[in-house]
């Protein structure tokens, strides 16, 4: 069993309970709320921000070229294909640029960015990719689960959704970085394996958690803004 199979195994509910999310599922089925859906839309991309930086991370903790590199790949695309896709997407629900650029961030969105953040800044390059794992692995994981339901790809509002994150090459991108993980947990002590295990599951919860923001449209308390 590789460690990415351990860590799956230990996590196995969670993504379980991740992929039954009335919000993963309404997209699936064209049954979600537009709202609830532009709510996500203003919320991924600040994440996106985010989580960029994460790879940009990567690439100053990798100790050989080829890794540093794609780490490199993944920002430059990230920031420029991604993010500018998810610009394109989001006028179809009438989000502006100007709405995206000047959106403030839920409060699960702050604590699972920060958490990424606290975690990539401060731990091992073995570390950081246990934060990143979940995201990229758990959206290509729904991603061709959603693409399975009849008329999910040809949706006018979220099949593009289920396309970008079904597609060949965002698996591609997931699989390099479950087999990056596989790599750095060879050696690893007991200990040092628990604490990657804390890491994923603790970012798998919070992809639970931004699920559940984006459905219930999330913000701040109206006398606390």
């Amino acid at each position: 069993m590789t460690f990415c199979e351990e860590l799956y195994a230990k996590a196995k509910h969670i993504w379980v309970a991740n992929h039954k999310h009335p919000f993963v599922q309404g997209i699936g089925h064209g049954t979600l709320p537009k709202e609830s859906f532009r709510h996500y839309m203003i919320q991924d991309y600040l994440y996106l921000i985010d989580y960029a930086k994460l790879f940009a991370l990567g690439s100053v903790k990798a100790t050989d070229v080829e890794t540093m590199g794609k780490f490199g790949e993944i920002l430059h695309s990230t920031l420029n294909v991604e993010m500018d896709l998810h610009r394109q997407y989001a006028k179809k629900f009438a989000i502006s640029e100007e709405e995206l650029e000047n959106a403030q961030p839920a409060s699960s969105t702050i604590a699972y960015t920060h958490y990424m953040l606290q975690v990539a800044q401060n731990g091992t390059l073995a570390e950081l990719v246990a934060a990143l794992l979940p995201c990229m692995w758990s959206y290509n994981e729904i991603g061709r689960e959603l693409a399975e339901i009849p008329g999910a790809l040809e949706h006018e509002f979220y099949g593009e959704w289920v396309e970008m994150y079904s597609s060949k090459e965002f698996g591609e991108l997931s699989n390099w970085l479950k087999d990056l993980m596989n790599k750095l947990a060879i050696g690893k002590s007991e200990e040092e394996r628990k604490k990657l295990e804390e890491i994923f599951l603790n970012t798998s919860r919070f992809e639970f958690l931004f699920w559940d923001m984006a459905y219930h449209g999330e913000t701040w308390p109206e006398d606390i803004r």
